[in-house]
């Protein structure tokens, strides 16, 4: 057993890692025994209930049982994240597309969605990095979202996300179409398919941007990290020291190029069984109405509600789970 090997110590980060998967694996057949034993609890004694005519017990008793299968339910959603790397804590940048002031608006709109989301489920959410709009909102943006599978349930969220308004930064107010794309990577140290060789970066160091008063940076602490094989380039600010930015912009590197690497894997088996599609931008994944109806539809699942402003206040939970069901049935 991992867990048990002396030598996993070795690695104080990979072991703390292997006990945390360890501790959530043990929690969740805790729950699965849990609800078990309330189950049958519980049939004996609505049973109990009928054969002596309490219907009060009995209907009291059923919406005991109404809640714990809804718990049961989300226990067998949990089930549908088999990824190897579905229980690992994520990564979400958000870039703005086109679409000018509006998209850089819509982007920090999206940056303000999964952080809610992420806080309404317990996690902890880090600003890992902002690049500041032009007139409003962001160009980008990443997250870092650390609880129980968040990359499992936010891998749901990549792709391109539209949105159509009437335009609060024109004078006409007319409509506007806006794009930004959402990224969502694992956090990984241990991925066989991810081999960084100190040789392949280049590292860059700056000034961190901020906002004026004691939050400005005053030395030169922010990292930027081009790897030269792929050209992708990271970029963190957010941290206290130059050392931290480079940890963190590292483990979003390994992500990046980890979710690259399985991107090519799942496009080599499409184009295997002749159903590959390229991705282009405008390809979105979901539509955001505003006007001239109020709507929010996922182009993959059909799933959508009308209720938007609960969408944009984070309650995205619904197209996560259409998104999981609707991954395993294709």
């Amino acid at each position: 057993m991992q867990a048990s090997d002396p030598a996993l110590w070795n690695d104080p980060r990979e072991a703390q890692a292997v006990m945390q998967r360890l501790t959530r694996l043990k929690a969740e057949v805790g729950q699965w025994t849990g609800l078990e034993a309330r189950l049958n609890g519980l049939d004996e004694l609505i049973a109990l209930a009928e054969a002596e005519g309490d219907d009060s017990l009995r209907d009291e008793l059923a919406d005991e049982l109404r809640g714990v299968e809804a718990e049961l339910e989300q226990l067998e959603l949990a089930l549908l994240l088999s990824g190897p790397y579905d229980d690992r804590d994520a990564f979400i940048s958000i870039q703005a597309g086109m679409g000018g002031t509006d998209a850089q608006d819509w982007a920090e709109m999206l940056l303000r969605m999964y952080t809610r989301w992420a806080e309404a489920r317990g996690y902890s959410v880090h600003l890992v990095d902002q690049s500041e709009g032009d007139e409003a909102g962001i160009k980008s943006a990443t997250l870092e979202v650390r609880g129980p599978y968040a990359y499992g349930y936010a891998r749901a969220e990549a792709g391109v996300h539209r949105l159509i308004r009437l335009s609060p930064f024109n004078a006409a107010h007319t409509r506007q179409t806006s794009f930004a794309r959402v990224e969502v990577l694992p956090e990984v140290d241990d991925a066989p398919e991810v081999v960084i060789k100190p040789e392949d970066l280049r590292v860059d160091v700056f000034r961190a941007g901020g906002h004026g008063g004691q939050g400005v940076n005053t030395t030169d602490s922010a990292v930027r990290l081009t790897h030269l094989p792929t050209g992708i380039v990271v970029t963190c600010q957010n941290e206290r020291s130059q050392l931290q930015n480079r940890e963190t912009a590292l483990r979003v590197l390994r992500g990046r190029l980890l979710e690259r690497e399985l991107q090519r894997q799942s496009e080599e088996r499409a184009r295997l069984r002749g159903e590959y599609r390229d991705a282009a931008f405008g390809s979105q994944m979901r539509t955001y109405y505003l006007h001239p109806s109020t709507l929010v539809k996922d182009h993959r699942t059909s799933y959508e509600t009308s209720n938007v402003q609960a969408v944009l206040d984070g309650q995205i939970d619904g197209f996560i789970e259409a998104y999981l069901r609707w991954n395993v049935a294709s």
